[in-house]
């Protein structure tokens, strides 16, 4: 039995309100804003909080120089689409992509991420 309930996911970055923007309208989140600090919702409550890091060095990927530092997946029904639209909201293609079935994206702070395609 459970002992705890996960409530949020916590992202380091450089501009909390641009990485809000860029998933909220990735993934249809509402971002929110209160006493400075910058935070995605979805229907079911989870959270993500965008935490703005002084001198923030983006993660390496696929290197573990500096590592990834978080890692969100997305379910997503036309991968290509997907691709396209997250291009278009900021985001870049990773130069190595390791499998067929998902896309490795860069969001705009420089986190992968992976689009996977369901069934």
């Amino acid at each position: 039995m459970a002992i705890a309930t996960l409530a949020a996911v916590n992202i380091d970055c450089p501009d909390p309100k641009t990485l809000g923007e860029f998933y909220g309208d990735l993934a249809g989140l509402t971002l929110h804003e209160q006493d400075g600090f910058f935070y995605l919702e979805g229907e079911n409550g989870m959270m993500i909080f965008l935490q703005q890091v002084e001198d923030y060095v983006a993660p390496t990927w696929p290197d573990q120089e500096r590592g990834q530092q978080m890692h969100l997946d997305f379910r997503v029904d036309d991968l290509d689409e997907a691709v396209e639209k997250a291009e278009r909201l900021g985001a870049t293609l990773a130069a190595h992509q390791p499998g067929e079935f998902w896309k490795v994206m860069l969001d705009p702070a420089g986190h992968p991420f992976c689009l996977a395609k369901t069934s």
